[in-house]
């Protein structure tokens, strides 16, 4: 019984990823073939985004608009924060991640499980530039397809990402405050001393 020839064209393709990322990592472990089901998967995302956009016969604007631009950089910024390192999400990257720590403000430090396919969806979605190009993506047809509602949200998470700027700002000029105040506390106590001893 003779082998098929798509049985042996998969396994030529597999010797060649194979030897493609062996010559590639040079000794570290890099996932290729998780990065390459992540491209094919992104390219299925936005292409499908882009069928729906087309099928509903949305034009596409000459220009983005600077105001949506600036909309969406900020919600992207903030919605790929919440979702890659929030603690609140981080039941969602439980399965690909494991927790390593605090980082930051109500930030979590985690780091992508090797076993199999879950490394290269870890790596993904632990990491806020990573998940940034899935979420600009999401916002851009949804800015297409659902424009008031789009900027709507894109307004909330923009609103949240300047809340988040003003607590950290409080907290810092709190913390100088508590600070100057505890020196001076401390200076006073050790004039008085100085005093009484005197």
């Amino acid at each position: 019984m003779g082998t098929a020839p798509g049985g042996r064209a998969g396994r030529h393709v597999q010797r060649l990823l194979r030897r493609t990322e062996q010559a590639y990592s040079v000794g570290h472990e890099r996932p290729l073939g998780g990065y390459l089901a992540t491209l094919a998967g992104f390219g299925a995302y936005t292409g499908a985004w882009a069928a729906v956009v087309r099928h509903r016969g949305r034009p596409l604007p000459d220009r983005p608009d600077p105001w949506d631009v600036a909309l969406a950089a900020v919600a992207t910024f903030r919605l790929s924060r919440l979702l890659s390192k929030a603690p609140v999400t981080s039941p969602l990257r439980a399965p690909f991640t494991t927790y390593a720590g605090a980082q930051g403000p109500a930030e979590l430090h985690e780091t992508p499980r090797t076993e199999g396919s879950r490394e290269t969806v870890g790596e993904l979605v632990s990491c806020p530039f990573c998940m940034s190009v899935w979420i600009v993506s999401t916002l851009t047809a949804g800015q297409l397809l659902w424009p008031r509602a789009t900027r709507t949200a894109m307004g909330a998470l923009t609103a949240l990402a300047g809340a988040d700027a003003l607590q950290l700002a409080y907290s810092r000029v709190a913390d100088r405050v508590t600070d100057t105040a505890a020196e001076t506390a401390a200076d006073k106590a050790t004039t008085g001393s100085d005093v009484i001893g005197g």
